[in-house]
């Protein structure tokens, strides 16, 4: 995976499924494409959501991380 500099950032820490999901389609309907969005999340059901999302929706994921519990993910929409 690859890395880039967000554009926007999304908050979804607190959230459970399957909100952060529906706010990253959301959050990335509203962005350019090319343009990347960085995803914080406490749900770890988000991993498996955002890798599946992104695939089903030819977004690419650049990066994914878990730091004591908080995952961020970056994607870059297609």
């Amino acid at each position: 995976m690859t890395t880039a500099t967000p554009a926007t950032t999304l908050d979804a820490r607190g959230l459970n499924c399957p909100l952060p999901i529906l706010r990253t389609r959301k959050a990335l309907t509203a962005m350019a494409s090319g343009e990347a969005l960085l995803v914080q999340s406490t749900d770890p059901g988000s991993v498996k959501d955002i890798e599946s999302f992104c695939s089903q929706t030819s977004n690419e994921l650049l990066s994914a991380s878990n730091e004591d519990g908080e995952f961020q993910f970056v994607i870059r929409k297609s």
